[in-house]
């Protein structure tokens, strides 16, 4: 009998990367993409122009793969826009895996039967494999609670990154728009608002953060490697001190209540007044319903995998200090399923997609039973150029002022830089990086 497939559940960077990884290995796949096209959670943020250049986002056995159909990876230093990233390279990609991808495949559940796993879709079907590795994103999920009164305010609500200078324009020019939240999907929400006010007269663009200083999202500007990264967050802050943005610090959304053609937003005893818009970007958390059937084990807190959980906890890790990890961190209690990419890391923000190319290789590589490989964890990371920042703008002091490195209370050296739990090697560690690539 023909051997079960290895299901990818996910046709994003990440996911396509472990179809290329498991093509290497000689090991059948079968890549499930619950939209019309591949990368369909990336084009729905097409628009965004990354912060990370080519170099950090095409998977290097990807590359391999491509590179037998005369693709060439794009020379062009800018960073790529989700769109671009999807037409010159998940689509290529795709194509070259062929019928090992399946695009309008949405996986419902997936449970254990024996020794195979059951993947479950909403058409109906079923799928048995020997494994499975999830790389489906957070991009649908909310992280947080929602605020009381947001389901009455529902025609003020946006998502966390409208097309403001495209397609969405009209409903921001000459009005005035809230963004709540302090990574870097609200940075380049408010950057693009900026941009408005300036060529629409009249345009408002108010800014909320939970915390006492917006100083995280400001970045390290000139120092961080990945220069549109640290460009994003000094033209933030050049908004901010101009004061075309208008910041209002410590204020975390309890209520919206709606008044006539406008909203309010309350934190307490402060209000808000006067919104048509309220963009909420305040971050993302896992779609964990599907895997109901599973045995899992996750941080009740980070929503990541229990021993990756402390080595990504944004409380910590602000900056370059995310370790190299792979399939031994990734691991759950059910053999032979993972969690891979920007979903691994839960409701953390400091997920880079060069990580998830390097997840895949040490978890399809130990799939493949070689273990050597798999625990000989290779990352190399461009440095943000800051160190962590706490609450109200101090430094927190966790960083080494020599390494940039650090290690949170409680969690053993073994791991973080000499090695991996169960006797892995980190082969190589610089720097590291900050949310979403």
């Amino acid at each position: 009998m023909p051997a079960l497939p290895v299901v990818v559940i996910g046709a994003g960077p990440v996911g396509l990367a472990a179809g290329a990884h498991l093509r290497d290995r000689g090991l059948p796949a079968l890549v499930l993409e619950a939209g019309d096209a591949v990368g369909a959670a990336v084009r729905e943020w097409g628009h965004i122009r990354t912060f990370t250049p080519w170099q950090w986002i095409v998977d290097p056995t990807a590359e391999r793969l491509l590179s037998t159909t005369g693709w060439t990876r794009p020379g062009a230093p800018v960073p790529p826009t989700g769109d671009e990233l999807a037409d010159h390279y998940l689509e290529p990609l795709a194509a070259a895996l062929g019928d090992a991808v399946r695009t309008g495949a949405r996986v419902e559940a997936v449970t254990r039967d024996g020794d195979d796993f059951v993947v479950r879709l909403a058409d109906g079907d079923a799928v048995r494999a020997r494994a499975v590795i999830d790389a489906s994103g957070t991009w649908n999920g909310q992280n947080g609670l929602g605020a009381q009164g947001e389901a009455e305010a529902g025609a003020f609500l946006v998502g966390p990154l409208p097309d403001v200078l495209g397609r969405d324009r009209a409903r921001f020019a000459g009005r005035r728009t809230l963004v709540v939240g302090a990574g870097h999907s609200a940075a380049n929400t408010l950057l693009a608002l900026g941009e408005l006010a300036r060529q629409e007269p009249g345009t408002e663009v108010v800014w909320a953060v939970r915390g006492g200083s917006p100083e995280r999202v400001f970045g390290g500007g000139e120092a961080d490697q990945l220069e549109a990264r640290g460009r994003l967050g000094s033209d933030l802050q050049q908004l901010v001190t101009s004061g075309a943005v208008e910041l209002h610090t410590g204020f975390a959304v309890e209520e919206l209540t709606v008044e006539g053609d406008t909203a309010t937003a309350r934190s307490g005893d402060r209000t808000i007044s006067g919104l048509h818009n309220v963009a909420a970007a305040t971050g993302f958390s896992p779609d964990l319903v599907m895997l109901d059937g599973l045995r899992l084990d996750l941080d009740p807190e980070v929503q990541a995998p229990s021993r990756l959980a402390p080595l990504i906890d944004p409380r910590f890790h602000s900056c370059g200090t995310v370790p190299p990890h792979g399939h031994r961190d990734l691991a759950h209690p059910e053999t032979g399923f993972y969690v891979v990419g920007m979903k691994s890391y839960g409701t953390a923000p400091t997920f880079l997609v060069t990580t998830g190319n390097e997840q895949v290789r040490s978890v399809v590589a130990a799939l493949a039973g070689d273990l050597a490989a798999a625990d000989a964890v290779e990352l190399v990371l461009p440095e943000t150029g800051v160190c962590s920042v706490g609450p109200t703008g101090e430094d927190t002091g966790c960083c080494d002022d020599d390494t940039h490195r650090a290690r949170p209370e409680g969690v053993p050296a073994q791991g973080f830089v000499t090695g991996l739990p169960g006797g892995g090697k980190v082969a190589e560690l610089v720097g590291g990086g900050c949310c979403a690539g």
